[in-house]
Formats: C-alpha cells, structure tokens, sequence
C-alpha cells in the first residue's frame, strides 16, 4: 500500500443482496436523526406554548448555574416518552441527537440522573401547583358543543417491575396474576381526551372507586 493512498475500508458502490439494483455509498457531515417526524409534534407545542406555558408554572427551580432548566428537563422528558422511552436510561440514547437537539433548542439533552433528580421533587403539592393549571389549559382548548359531551368510565392494567407504590397482584388479560396497577380513567367520547383519573390497586375490581370519581 502507498503511504499517501487513501484506506477504504467500505466500498463506494455495493449490489444489492436479493436483486441486481446498484447502490452508491457516500459519506456526509450533516447531523442525522431518526426522530424528524417528531417535527410536526414540536410545532404543534410551540404553537399552543406548551414551553412557556410550563416555565411560567415550574414550581421546581435549580439555584446552580450548571444546572440544566427544569422546563427544558420536563418537555424533554415528554419528547423522550413520544419517541417511545420506557425508562429513564432509555432518554440517554436521545444525548447524542444533535438534530433532536436543535429541534429543542436544548444545548444539553437531560440525562436520566436529571429527570430522575427533577421528578423527585414533585411532591404531591408539586403535581398539583403544575398540573392543576396545564389541565386547565388543556380544557381551554376543547372546541364548543352545544349537545355537550359523552362521559366513558374504563379501567386498564398496566403491568409493573419493582416495588412501586400500590403494585399488587390481580386480574391481567395478558400476564395473568402478574403484579400491576388498575387505573381508572374518565374519558370525554367525542374529544378522545382523557380527564384526570384515579391510579388503583392491581387487586382492585373493575368498578372500585366510580361514584367517588364522579
């Protein structure tokens, strides 16, 4: 090999496996992203200020410098569950996007030490100074109807891992006996919008709790 060649280690042009197509391999600097559908999603919370929206309300503020912002932490935190995080190691895999970034306008995506750290400071007078007011202006935005709307009542299992609070054991359609959670929830039918609900006990029954939600 000659000192100054170039080493290729993958070829410039390559045949496709199961047919004859010929395909051309190139390199490029620009940032890629599987998540660019997320873009349509980010516009449509800019537009409604769900950023601003959530800053003005945050009842969790850092005093370090260093710190990246709760707002930032907790929309980011929304964007991760969107783009199908199950757990909070799950958020670090989005770090290294520098196009979901620049769709953010985050300098720094949150790891999942930070969400954690900032979740924990929601004590239940927390929950409710934030999202007392975001459900509000999700009311706000609910079209008009003069026939008003359709209340459903329905329960659902999530299946839980750990210990966490008021996992027990009950009826599982697809895990049977395995420990879980019976949410109830309230639905308005028209609008597909989910009122606030009540998280039950996996060994709950399906109607545990309807008149006192009502």
């Amino acid at each position: 090999m000659e000192p100054n060649e170039r080493d290729k280690s993958v070829p410039n042009e390559i045949q496709a496996l199961l047919s004859d197509e010929r395909l051309i391999l190139r390199e490029t600097q620009r940032s890629v992203t599987p998540f660019g559908g997320v873009a349509v999603f980010i516009a449509y919370l800019r537009k409604i200020d769900l950023a601003g929206k959530v800053d003005e309300h945050m009842p969790v503020r850092w005093r370090s410098p260093n710190q990246i912002d709760p707002a930032a932490t907790f929309t980011s935190f929304l964007i991760a569950v969107l783009l199908g995080a199950k757990r909070f190691a799950h958020a670090s895999c989005l770090r290294g996007d520098q196009v979901l970034h620049a769709m953010l306008g985050v300098k720094r995506f949150p790891s999942d030490d930070t969400i954690r750290n900032l979740l924990r400071r929601f004590t239940m007078g927390n929950v409710e100074r934030l999202f007392a007011l975001l459900f509000e202006l999700q009311m706000e935005r609910l079209p008009g109807r003069d026939e008003g709307y359709s209340l459903d009542l329905d329960s659902t299992v999530f299946e839980r891992n750990g210990r966490q609070e008021g996992v027990l054991k009950g009826y599982n359609p697809h895990k049977h006996w395995r420990p879980s959670h019976h949410p109830l929830l309230a639905v308005l039918s028209e609008a597909h919008f989910i009122l606030p609900g009540w998280l039950r006990s996996g060994n709950c029954g399906s109607s545990r709790g309807v008149v006192a939600l009502l």
